[in-house]
């Protein structure tokens, strides 16, 4: 699956576009590696993205194409999310 499609099914970004914006400004890292909205995201996978002074660090746990809300929130688990001073 798509890094912004997954980003948007999961709720984690609201909108695709904005997953895609965020992705191809070098915000986000798949393993460690900078990823754009066209990589593609596995199960097992650790992302770190990085939204304006907050920082995140997921890992994929299950891959869907569309979900309800309570279903999103079991997509993914948090690893880390630290907030940046700036």
């Amino acid at each position: 699956m798509r890094l912004d499609k997954y980003l948007k099914v999961s709720r984690i970004i609201k909108r695709r576009t904005i997953a895609k914006e965020i992705a191809d400004q070098d915000r986000v890292q798949i393993n460690g590696r900078p990823a754009k909205s066209s990589t593609q995201v596995a199960i097992g996978d650790e992302v770190e993205i990085l939204f304006g002074n907050k920082k995140m660090r997921i890992r994929v746990e299950d891959l869907r194409d569309t979900t309800k809300k309570k279903e999103a929130e079991g997509m993914y688990s948090i690893l880390s999310e630290e907030f940046i001073e700036g």
